[in-house]
């Protein structure tokens, strides 16, 4: 032998209520009568609904500016960093005029995300040096079709008027450095009109 660690197998008879399995099937029935009384695991969802972690990944979001314009750049910095290869966009120069609608000069005429790709990470989010997207805490909804998970910009760019809360995502340290409208990146279309920056 090459170790101590063999043992001498027995084939012990089963008794008449072992050939039976009686004694498991009445093991098996006093666990599952004892989870009767016990606290349940589960939830009535959608009636109930259990409170999410604050550091909680959920549907995409494209930010919009105070002024309502979008954040996004088409930089392509989200897809590259995307490591399910879930992000696609097609970039577009914006027009004059068009200076209320897009933060830059150029935006993202197209913008998709492919749902069922998309593992949830982060990478975009941390990657966007606009603040552009962010995961919020929505659950994406259920469907029966394939192509109705590819997200457009009709579901991922928040309406003008039910912005979407993304301050849990974002360290004190930022949102205190996003009142500071020296920084180009904090000024918005209004804030140019306004008061334009001197230039140095």
């Amino acid at each position: 032998m090459l170790t101590n660690r063999s043992k001498q197998v027995v084939k012990k008879e089963m008794t008449i209520m072992e050939k039976a399995y009686l004694p498991a099937i009445f093991s098996g029935m006093l666990i599952t009568f004892k989870h009767i009384f016990m606290k349940k695991a589960t939830v009535r969802y959608p009636e109930q609904v259990r409170e999410f972690a604050p550091v909680y990944r959920g549907q995409h979001v494209l930010k919009r500016d105070e002024a309502g314009a979008e954040r996004c750049t088409a930089c392509g910095l989200c897809a590259v960093a995307c490591p399910a290869e879930a992000i696609t966009m097609v970039a577009d120069e914006r027009k004059k005029g068009e200076e209320n609608l897009y933060r830059e000069e150029k935006y993202a005429s197209t913008y998709e995300i492919n749902m069922l790709r998309c593992i949830f990470c982060g990478l975009c989010e941390e990657a966007c040096p606009k603040e552009a997207i962010f995961l919020t805490d929505r659950i994406v909804p259920s469907t029966f079709e394939r192509n109705e998970f590819v997200y457009g910009k009709d579901k991922l760019v928040e309406p003008i008027d039910q912005r979407v809360d993304v301050t849990k995502r974002q360290t004190p340290a930022v949102l205190e450095f996003k009142k500071d409208k020296k920084h180009k990146h904090n000024r918005t279309f209004l804030d140019k009109v306004l008061k334009p920056s001197n230039k140095h």
